[in-house]
């Protein structure tokens, strides 16, 4: 009963392993419910609920059955007048049998005649499970030669890692293929108040501008981006400048690896935006004054008759 409790338990986690790399790609973690294998963990952790109440009511229900056995055994041994022996339990029988255990009575007939110093030796052989871990290692490396090194039936750890690779670099020129990265000119940005690309803008500021600059920009370890004054220019190109190539000296890291240009250019948008926003407690003016240039006006042609 025990080992069909440890089976149980054993298969339970391997499908809740398969289970788990199935839904890798999704992010279960991210939105259980939302996740398509969502019903398959509800349906498979009922199935293994209900049976694991099945068969502790089916141990306990042993459990009863031995008692009546062995008050049965006993009643009889006490009416014919002889001293009641329990009998060793499935288990117990299973144990000993692995393990090859004699009994103190059967110890003269594997006695050795060495002697040390008063303590003899008994000639006890290995058990018969570590007997069977021996001859099973033996049979699973003759496989894996064979699988692995003789017909190559399976990829070994260096060639699935290739693979894996692959289909990593498969995957990745597909998605680019059907989502082709927006071409960025850094020299030419203009800016203008999209809100789709203030939006995206806002999202990338908050998840990884916020701790130096604080959510409305007012500056915390990094400067106030709601002024006027900048440490390195403030026109799109040099903010664009800045956030792609970082400032090392003063703490701020590039982040050209980390976001891809379409990012820097929608966070550039997100703080040129911030001008003029006034925020309740704002840090202190730092580096110099930076105007936007006017758009010079078109001038009216006349003419003179």
């Amino acid at each position: 009963m025990r080992t069909f409790i440890v089976t149980l338990i054993f298969i339970f986690f391997s499908l809740g392993a398969f289970a788990q790399d199935a839904a890798g790609e999704t992010g279960f973690w991210r939105d259980p419910l939302g996740d398509p294998l969502f019903p398959f963990y509800v349906v498979t952790a009922f199935v293994f609920l209900t049976a694991f109440l099945v068969v502790l009511v089916a141990v306990y229900m042993l459990q009863v059955l031995n008692v009546f056995i062995r008050k049965a055994a006993e009643e009889k041994a006490e009416k014919l007048g002889i001293q009641y022996v329990p009998q060793p339990s499935m288990w117990t029988k299973f144990w000993m049998s692995i393990n090859a255990f004699r009994s103190v009575e059967e110890e003269r007939d594997i006695m050795l005649d060495h002697n040390y110093d008063g303590i003899r030796e008994l000639d006890n052989h290995l058990p018969p499970w570590w007997k069977w871990l021996l001859y099973g290692s033996i049979v699973w490396g003759a496989i894996y030669l064979v699988v692995y090194h003789v017909t190559d039936t399976l990829p070994l750890m260096d060639d699935e890692y290739n693979l894996e690779v692959e289909a990593a670099n498969a995957q990745k020129a597909k998605f680019l293929a059907s989502n082709p990265p927006v071409a960025i000119d850094e020299n030419a940005l203009v800016y203008e108040p999209n809100e789709a690309i203030l939006a995206k803008g806002k999202q990338v500021y908050t998840i990884n501008c916020v701790s130096c600059h604080m959510p409305d920009g007012q500056g915390s370890i990094g400067p106030n981006l709601t002024d006027e004054y900048w440490l390195h220019g403030g026109s799109i190109k040099d903010i664009y400048t800045v956030i792609k190539n970082g400032v090392q000296e003063k703490g701020m890291i590039p982040w050209g690896p980390v976001l891809s240009p379409e990012q820097i250019r929608d966070v550039t948008f997100f703080i040129h935006s911030l001008q003029g926003t006034n925020p309740p407690n704002p840090k202190a003016p730092q580096g110099d004054l930076y105007k936007e240039a006017a758009a010079a006006e078109p001038v009216e042609e006349t003419s003179s008759l």
